[in-house]
């Protein structure tokens, strides 16, 4: 019986993991390709950002509502939803005649890789219990990092022999095949219309839209600061307004009657603190995922496949780490391997401060490594206290928002990237060798103030751990006392 509920749960990892292996490859070959599809579609380096921050604005937006409607209706049935909806964005996205179509598959993809991740963690949280938690998201992590890897080494491989379209197509082979597996492990509950429509009726449909709004505006605001320092001041009104009305839209939720977000989650500062820490360690890796392809392809001509492997080198680290950090954060203090994380990752920003204005590698690779090494500690302990802080029946909203911190963090360091390099930039709508020092510089300060949110995160996580290792204390104290 025990053997066949460790077959079942393997399972269900198998399925859970190809889907975010799939969502990772998509993600990473198309933040290295940005520079060929600029080529391709006749449209400036900064334009082509679009097509990563589409996508991942897309999910920010939609990850609270799936994960909210998960924990309602069935989280496996949002998953598999979710599994074909990429599928059909994929698709879309492959055979995009045109720049407008490219987004508009890629928003596609984007809802469909919205619901894998709003539920995802939910679901593992449902079949597992907390002393194997970590250790089953770590086996999905190493899923993610495995895509990574393969991103950059595939995608970067298609691109050199082959059309940019391939790494969208080649999803829809291998997704048709998770998704008839996920059917078959996956146990969905019948429903009717007639209680979805019930049970959803009431939501907060307002607060959702304001949250929308503001969102597209807050990251609209990017496309204002790459076009020059003219447009500064429409920049920061779109900044200030969207992210107004973004927090507003917090406000609201927390006050109705059916919020998306359970005012306990949100409540509960153990749990926002992990989300906060997390957030921030994304921005900050987001920032080297999308300007290393300019650095290496763009400035010193390396070609994209060169490139992938050695983007490569973050994910291979991040594969070879996860397994360890998932079975030590079972087994040691969780808060004290996110300070490590997080020491290496900042670490791991001053180096790429400090790269060199030509290709060598021996100042090049340890910055990239070390980054994989940081986030892979960072992150096993870090779902494991998140998901461990909120009740089981709750694991769907909380997965979701973890998987939306996440995400929101992933696009605001690609709009703040962009923008901060081609602010440095004015006038320049394409990276070459050509722009010379100027982008170096460029590239140089956008990493020193990466250092500074990694050193922010850094502090958060600290404190957290000085805080964990006083409460034990006080427990013996108050016993002494009695």
């Amino acid at each position: 019986m025990m053997a066949d509920s460790r077959g079942k749960n393997l399972s269900i990892i198998g399925v859970l993991g190809m889907f975010s292996f799939l969502t990772s490859l998509s993600g990473s070959s198309t933040n290295l390709a940005i520079p060929k599809i600029a080529i391709s579609m006749n449209i400036s380096s900064s334009a082509a950002t679009w097509i990563v921050q589409i996508g991942l604005i897309t999910t920010a937006i939609l990850l609270v509502m799936f994960g909210h409607i998960g924990d309602i209706l069935s989280k496996n049935a949002v998953f598999l939803a979710g599994g074909i909806a990429f599928l059909i964005g994929s698709t879309i996205t492959g055979f995009a005649p045109d720049f407008i179509t490219i987004l508009i598959g890629r928003v596609i993809q984007a809802i469909g890789a919205a619901m894998i991740m709003a539920n995802s963690m939910g679901i593992v949280t449902q079949y597992f219990p907390d002393n194997k938690r970590a250790e089953a998201l770590a086996m999905i992590s190493m899923f993610i990092s495995v895509g990574s890897i393969s991103g950059p080494g595939i995608g970067g491989f298609i691109i050199s022999v082959s059309s940019w379209r391939w790494i969208y197509w080649i999803n829809i082979p291998l997704g048709i095949l998770v998704l008839w597996l996920g059917f078959k492990f996956l146990p969905i509950p019948k429903e009717s219309w007639a209680h979805i429509k019930e049970v959803t009726k009431g939501a907060n449909w307002t607060g959702q839209n304001l949250f929308t709004i503001g969102i597209i505006l807050f990251f609209l605001s990017g496309s204002f600061f790459q076009s020059g320092r003219d447009h500064l001041l429409m920049g920061l009104a779109f900044f200030i307004v969207g992210g107004a009305i973004t927090v507003y839209s917090f406000i609201q939720d927390d006050k109705s009657n059916l919020p998306w977000i359970a005012p306990e989650v949100l409540r509960n500062k153990g749990f926002m603190t992990s989300i906060f820490a997390l957030s921030l360690e994304m921005l900050v890796n987001a920032i080297s995922n999308i300007l290393l392809p300019f650095y290496l392809q763009s400035y010193n001509g390396m070609s994209p496949f060169a490139s992938g492997l050695v983007i490569m080198l973050q994910s291979v680290m991040m594969l070879i780490t996860t397994p360890f950090a998932g079975v030590l954060a079972d087994k040691i203090n969780r808060e004290l391997m996110t300070v490590i994380g997080l020491a290496i990752l900042m670490f791991s920003q001053v180096g790429y401060a400090f790269f060199p204005d030509h290709l060598d590698m021996m100042k090049i690779i340890p910055p990239i490594v070390l980054n994989g090494m940081g986030i892979a500690i960072f992150l096993s302990p870090n779902n494991a206290l998140t998901m461990g802080m909120v009740d089981k029946k709750l694991s769907g909203i909380a997965g979701s928002f973890n998987s939306f911190a996440r995400t929101l963090g992933m696009t605001i360091g690609i709009s703040f990237a962009s923008s901060a390099l081609f602010f440095q930039l004015p006038g320049v709508t394409r990276i070459t060798p050509a722009v010379g020092d100027k982008f170096v510089q460029a590239f140089y300060n956008v990493f020193w103030i990466a250092t500074a949110i990694s050193g922010l995160a850094l502090a958060v996580v600290l404190i957290r751990y000085l805080k964990s290792r006083k409460e034990p204390v006080k427990k013996d104290s108050a016993k002494e006392s009695a």
